[in-house]
């Protein structure tokens, strides 16, 4: 009896702990639409639709011209990143190349992402922009290229030099090491187009290797 009542005291007695709020990390829902039209030029899974929108990803790319690095913030475009570290996951950057090279008084950057050629060989799916209309993009931007309105998909650039562009291209991240690679690429040379205009094919072939999504 006196071990049951002891028990008990303890029971009664003991510290109530108090119901303290489960705080989750954000999250953000995102909409990758299929593209019929546009298969997937290479296998790819459709990412999840609920996806992180706080913290960072560290991408590195690997390139024939050596290693560039970037960070990328989830907060300020949760779907792209996610989007850009599904698809490096899944080896879709793995041995592509980098078909536009541009260094022209309004636009220098190098545009990669694409299968077949500029703008053509996606994941098979689309995904909306995340733009406020406030984007600029200074040398080391890392954005989403697209054709309109809501047509992101796998293909990217980064900006070597500036970008007077409109503000309808979703930034991921900024480069945070490797710059010089990509001043080594364009140092090699652009094909000039008819007109002259320094805005087509790397002279020398622009590869990535791999892309490593941490």
């Amino acid at each position: 009896m006196r071990l049951l009542l002891a028990v008990l005291m303890m029971v009664v007695l003991a510290p109530v702990a108090s119901a303290e709020p489960l705080t989750r990390p954000p999250t953000a829902k995102c909409e990758f639409i299929p593209t019929p039209e546009n298969p997937a030029a290479r296998p790819v899974p459709v990412p999840s639709a609920v996806v992180p929108a706080k913290g960072t990803v560290k991408v590195t790319i690997v390139t024939n011209y050596g290693v560039v690095v970037a960070k990328l913030d989830r907060a300020n475009a949760p779907c792209a990143v996610e989007n850009f570290a599904h698809l490096a996951r899944h080896w879709f950057y793995t041995m592509t190349q980098c078909w536009r090279l541009t260094d022209t008084a309004r636009l220098g950057v190098l545009q990669c992402g694409d299968i077949y050629r500029a703008e053509e060989g996606g994941p098979g799916y689309r995904f909306a922009d995340e733009v406020t209309g406030a984007e600029t993009y200074p040398r080391g931007t890392i954005a989403y290229g697209n054709q309109g309105p809501g047509t992101n998909g796998s293909e990217f650039f980064i900006v070597h030099s500036f970008a007077n562009i409109r503000p309808v291209y979703t930034v991921m991240g900024h480069v945070i090491h490797g710059m010089d690679t990509l001043d080594r690429i364009v140092e090699a040379g652009i094909v000039p187009q008819p007109d002259g205009t320094l805005d087509g094919a790397p002279r020398k072939p622009v590869r990535i290797l791999h892309v490593l999504a941490g």
